[in-house]
Parts: C-alpha cells; structure tokens; sequence
C-alpha cells in the first residue's frame, strides 16, 4: 500500500472535505485501484467519494440492465458491476478499448466480466441504433454518463427514451471544477467549451418535466436524475 501515491493530492476543490471522509475515500481508491497501471491511477475519472454514492444507489435501485457511457479504464465500471445482480448486464460504450483493457485483469479477478458488453464505438450512433427497435425503450433500469460534455444534452435525449419510469441516469462531471460558477472572464480558454456545456446542460435537466433532478456537489459533481415519466 506504501506505494501508492496518496490519492489525497486529487481532491476536488469544489467540495468541503473533513479528515474521515477522506480516509473513507482514501481507503476505496486504494482498493479499487491498487491493480490500475501506476501511470493511470490519478486519471480514474469518478472520484472515490462520487464512487461511493454510486454504490449506495445502485444497492437501492438493483438494477439488472444498465449503459454506460465514457468507460475509460473501467473505474465506474467496476462499481456498477459490483453492485449488480449476478445475472445483471452492463452495455458499456467507450470509443477507445485499449484503455478498457488496462482495468480489464481488475474486472476480470473480481470474476465480472460477464456481465459486461464493452462496444468501442462513439456512443450517438449506439444509442440511435438501439432507438431504431421500439422495444428497447424504457427497458434500462441504470445510466451513468461520464463522456464528452458538449453532447450530454444529445446523450440525455436519447437515454430519457431508454431508461425506464423509475430509473435513474447519472452524469458525471457536472460542476466541472467549480467552473460552472466562475465569472465568464475567468474561465480558462481550455475549459470554456466544458464549461458552457455543463452550464446548459445542467439547465436543460432542471427544466426537464420528465426527470426529479439533483445536482450534488460530490466529486466533481453528479447530475442525479429519476425519470418520472
């Protein structure tokens, strides 16, 4: 454990930290993340402490059929996987495999990977396709959505279709840094186009008649919305 560089050094500035709470999160990074490549383990994009609400949803929810949007090295991956049913199922959509396959030795040691179908491919064009077989909406139980944030407005779209009354879709990221409360002249070049699209996205969500919304300032913000119609 020694050897694992403190994951203290990637708290999120957004939230007020207090020394248990970190060790909690602590403890779950290290043992989610212990089988990671060294030279990924600071990048796993869902925070411990975004990770562990995600697990406490997922074990009241009890989801069998779930999509995942933005894998990476699997890290969210992981815990849905752990958090289903035996028999549950993940689609899970990345447009880059070879990082699939760095977390892939943990999914497969953990004994999930059959719950998992990994599809390399953007996720529009997945998504579309699944719209076009009227019998596929409403039947996923569980979303989580950590991907490109200019199109979370175009994945909401469609997933709203998917998920099913009572489901819940998840969208990570969504405080961007605390961003999202700068002053516009303060914002970074780099960061304005994520910026502007969580803004609008989290506004568009708000007004959403067909979803409870809550943005929670866990991690770097989770966009928590139930479909209600």
């Amino acid at each position: 454990m020694e050897n694992v560089k403190d994951p203290s050094i990637y708290r999120n500035p957004v939230i007020l930290q207090s020394e248990d709470l970190t060790k909690i999160g602590k403890q779950n990074y290290i043992d989610l993340n212990l089988g990671f490549p060294y030279e990924f383990r600071g990048f796993i994009a869902t925070l411990p402490e975004a990770g562990q609400l995600m697990s406490i949803l997922l074990k009241l929810l009890n989801p069998k059929k779930t999509i995942e949007i933005g894998v990476f090295t699997g890290y969210s991956l992981l815990l849905t996987a752990l958090n289903i049913p035996n028999d549950g199922k993940i689609t899970a959509i990345d447009i880059d495999r070879k990082t699939y396959e760095v977390g892939l030795p943990v999914i497969k040691k953990a004994g999930l990977e059959h719950k998992i179908d990994f599809i390399e491919s953007p996720a529009l064009p997945i998504l579309d396709k699944l719209l076009e077989d009227p019998s596929n909406e409403g039947t996923f139980d569980f979303a989580f959505i950590d991907a490109d944030k200019e199109n979370y407005v175009n994945y909401h779209d469609r997933l709203i279709k998917l998920v099913k009354v009572g489901g819940l879709l998840i969208y990570d990221n969504t405080l961007w840094g605390g961003r999202v409360a700068w002053a516009e002249d303060k914002i970074p070049p780099h960061s304005k186009s994520g910026t502007t699209a969580a803004i609008e996205f989290n506004k568009k969500i708000r007004d959403d008649s067909r979803v409870e919304f809550s943005l929670t300032s866990i991690g770097d913000g989770l966009s928590i919305c139930r479909r209600i119609v």
